[in-house]
């Protein structure tokens, strides 16, 4: 039997499930990621105590001779393990795994790197392997968790830009942009939160294509994108031909 399929079109299905989010803080960024179904949060702020939403707690963690007892990175392993093998148990029933914050995350792979290599910088791990380990780890944890049947989110704080001659300055991501790169790459829309006096306000700075209402076949992400103007693309209206 070949494992080749027939060739045929059909029909699509453009649901997007990796999302990045960024902004301000005290801008709705966890209050938005909140909103996804089913939410666990990977939380690195401290923060989890003021969110309702089960949370697991990231940290490094060292002995009494600066030895890690608690590597970031055994903890993402086994989090990764739980949620390919243990998730469809209905006692968890997870559907969208929040990382808040991502930057932070990044920084705990950095510092666990370099702890047990017994130094104090990427760069001081010679012949480059420093920044090759880190970067083989961003990129698996990307990877795997984009390969999860659950919906991503990615909280990232800001940075402000600003540029000669210009009086205003901008929110960007606070990311690396090298780290961002890996990150964004596997997302399909970047959302920026920023509150203006007592507004919430949500934009959409990038996505991978124009989603559309009837190609989303998930009523909680389409109530959730339906919410945030730009985020669900208007069809064109064709144009009537006098047909003779």
């Amino acid at each position: 039997m070949s494992i080749l399929p027939k060739n045929e079109r059909k029909p699509t299905v453009d649901t997007p499930h990796n999302f990045f989010i960024y902004g301000a803080t005290m801008s709705g960024k966890s209050y938005l990621a909140e909103r996804f179904p089913n939410p666990l949060f990977i939380n690195t702020d401290g923060n989890s105590l003021a969110n309702p939403a089960p949370s697991i707690q990231l940290r490094n963690v060292k002995d009494e001779n600066g030895n890690l007892k608690q590597s970031v990175l055994e903890d993402l392993d086994e989090v990764m393990f739980e949620l390919q093998t243990q998730n469809k148990n209905k006692q968890f029933g997870y559907e969208t795994i929040v990382l808040d914050v991502i930057d932070d995350i990044c920084q705990l792979i950095e510092q666990a790197i370099c702890t047990e290599a017994g130094v104090k910088s990427l760069s001081d791990i010679g012949y480059g392997k420093g920044y090759a380990t880190f970067n083989t780890v961003l990129q698996d944890l990307v990877m795997n968790l984009k390969s999860l049947p659950l919906n991503i989110v990615y909280i990232s704080r800001v940075n402000y830009e600003t540029h000669e001659g210009v009086d205003t300055t901008k929110e960007v991501p606070s990311l690396k942009t090298k780290y961002y790169n890996v990150v964004n790459g596997n997302c399909d829309l970047v959302i920026h939160t920023q509150k203006v006096g007592t507004n919430y306000i949500r934009t959409i700075k990038d996505k991978r294509k124009k989603y559309y209402e009837d190609k989303i076949n998930d009523p909680k992400i389409l109530r959730i994108l339906k919410a945030i103007p730009g985020a669900i693309s208007k069809r064109p209206i064709e144009k009537k031909t006098d047909s003779k």
